[in-house]
């Protein structure tokens, strides 16, 4: 789900950007959703377990029976990193920004970016944090 290494020119420059994700047929309802400050998740029918990122099967028992279903947003840090450098249009003008990991409370953990913390040194495995919405692309922030 991330952006291919020949990411769409977006930028005003006309510089490549690395940070807009690629919607295809398959995953359109997915960024449709977050277009309009909504995360979904995909749940199977077969065996109950939610899955992230997108696909047209589960996982976890292999069945084509699984359909979206809204995120309640909230979600739990696993895992991160400051980041210091980052060359590729638009990063470098976000640095130092954090990349994440979270566990969705619906199950899935997701990769993701942390925001509206100035001091990633306050961040704890175990937190809770809350979707935001940046153009479009779910990222989290601390929650209340």
């Amino acid at each position: 789900m991330s952006a291919p290494l020949n990411a769409p020119t977006n930028a005003p420059t006309g510089a490549p950007r690395f940070d807009i994700p690629e919607a295809d047929a398959f995953t359109r309802t997915y960024w449709d959703a977050a277009a309009e400050g909504r995360l979904l998740v995909r749940r199977c029918r077969a065996c109950g377990r939610a899955h992230h990122y997108p696909r047209e099967f589960c996982p976890h028992c292999w069945s084509e029976d699984v359909d979206w279903e809204p995120a309640s947003g909230r979600a739990r840090l696993y895992t991160w990193s400051a980041v210091h450098r980052n060359d590729l249009p638009p990063f470098g003008e976000r640095t130092p920004y954090v990349a994440a990991v979270v566990d969705l409370a619906e199950g899935p953990r997701m990769m993701t970016e942390v925001v509206e913390c100035a001091d990633a040194g306050r961040l704890r495995a175990g937190m809770e944090l809350e979707v935001v919405f940046r153009d479009g692309v779910p990222v989290f922030r601390p929650a209340g």
